[in-house]
């Protein structure tokens, strides 16, 4: 049962806030980060490669290969924001997106739930990467994504998961 409720920190991407509450007649204290959540986007292309984005993440100060994702804006469906992050980031549209599943990447301490989505079927268009972004696209096969995943060259949670996923639903 929570106790208290303190809001620490308010941010552009997150919420920090610090709950006081009672365990088996205990006192605990839970550190809980607020996030709006997000999608993740697996595109197969025509010749059976995927579409990856190359980028730095500041927090872990290198750059990671990761699937296109991103945040949900306000008041924002999944399927809108996977459509606009696909193409802001890669410059594909999808005709259509096929929702795989949803889960929750942290759920120890962060609210985000990611959406994943599934698509063939896209145009070409251009990317339009946020100001604050530095990315480059790469594509790779199914398989050499995988030995990646095996070599520990894509480390990404999200990535490995949809493309485990995909795998998988190859082989059924």
């Amino acid at each position: 049962m929570q106790v208290e409720r303190k809001l620490v920190y308010s941010g552009r991407i997150v919420d920090l806030i610090v709950d006081k509450i009672e365990v088996n007649g205990r006192e605990a204290i839970r550190e809980v980060v607020k996030h709006p959540g997000g999608v993740v986007i697996l595109v197969e292309t025509e010749d059976g490669r995927i579409p990856f984005v190359r980028q730095t993440r500041y927090p872990l100060g290198k750059s990671l290969l990761e699937l296109p994702a991103g945040k949900l804006d306000p008041g924002e469906e999944p399927a809108e924001s996977a459509a606009r992050e696909l193409e802001e980031e890669t410059g594909i549209r999808p005709d259509h997106l096929d929702h795989v599943y949803s889960f929750y990447p942290s759920p120890g301490f962060c609210t985000e739930l990611l959406h994943l989505y599934h698509t063939d079927r896209f145009q070409r268009t251009a990317s339009n990467f946020d100001h604050d972004e530095d990315i480059v696209v790469e594509y790779y096969s199914l398989e050499e994504a995988l030995e990646m995943c095996r070599k520990a060259e894509i480390v990404d949670g999200k990535t490995i998961l949809a493309l485990h996923w995909l795998h998988s639903k190859k082989r059924s």
